[in-house]
């Protein structure tokens, strides 16, 4: 009798990882998920570099013995940019897949030269954004825009609250850029949470613009470290959700079953 594969922890601040995971499903329909969201440290923006790091290395020792996964994926820029390099150090027999503000595709993209990154205020002053800024996207203009009020506003709207337009422009409004007769055209959305207003997004925005998710990549990343059976056999019923907490309201339980999630 064959053993059932190891399932793959998803792993977020809050409910903005079910951007990937939605992603993570389509292109590895054979696995389970198990997801966690560190709600009781969400959200991660206002965080101390060393504190959030020692937090996420902690945490990881827990749900490593607990759920023995084959794969991590650390749906968080926030988290993996400041924690990724100690995970990996921490548990070097775990296969981490990070998720990073996604430049270099938008340097690839843009035909203007203007580029911005919609972020937490953590990832905004990140040596490592900087670093794939200078490493990428070297002859671009890289605005960086961080929101400390954004990935709330994103969590509140996929719960079904109502959002003010203009409380999100507020928050996007430093991500349009003109300067020399050149517009912004390219704005990377570096939070796994904010795909959840993109359409949102793209009705506020003053001028049409690609608005970057990484989702994808970071799902076909996550598949190709996967052990996958010769044959295919789906997977059916729902997977667990996970939170620090301890006690997720009725609304984000809710939210969970929509996403094939029990909590």
């Amino acid at each position: 009798m064959t053993a059932e594969p190891k399932p793959i922890l998803v792993f977020d601040s809050g409910i903005g990882g079910l951007t990937v995971l939605r992603e993570l499903r389509v292109l590895i329909p054979e696995r389970h998920f198990i997801y966690v969201a560190d709600d009781a440290g969400f959200p991660y923006g206002g965080w101390g570099e060393a504190e959030l790091n020692a937090r996420v290395v902690d945490l990881f020792g827990v749900l490593l013995q607990a759920h023995d996964p084959e794969v991590c994926v650390i749906a968080c820029n926030t988290a993996f940019t400041v924690a990724g390099a100690a995970l990996r150090a921490a548990y070097p027999q775990m296969r981490f897949v990070g998720t990073v503000p996604a430049i270099k595709p938008a340097a690839e993209r843009t035909r203007s030269g203007l580029v911005s990154v919609l972020a937490t205020p953590g990832t905004v002053r990140r040596a490592y954004t900087r670093e794939l800024i200078q490493s990428f996207a070297s002859q671009c203009d890289v605005c960086l825009v961080g929101s400390h009020r954004l990935a709330r506003m994103a969590e509140a709207y996929i719960r079904g609250e109502t959002i003010a337009d203009d409380d999100i422009r507020a928050e996007i409004g430093g991500c349009f850029v003109e300067e020399g007769g050149r517009r912004t055209d390219i704005v990377v959305l570096a939070c796994t949470h904010y795909p959840f207003l993109a359409n949102v997004f793209r009705r506020l925005a003053p001028w049409p613009v690609d608005w970057i998710d990484p989702a994808e990549a970071i799902a076909r990343r996550a598949r190709s470290l996967v052990t996958l059976p010769a044959t295919f056999t789906p997977i059916s019923g729902p997977d667990p959700a996970i939170f620090t907490s301890g006690h997720p309201d009725f609304t984000t339980r809710r939210l969970m079953q929509g996403f094939g999630l029990t909590a």
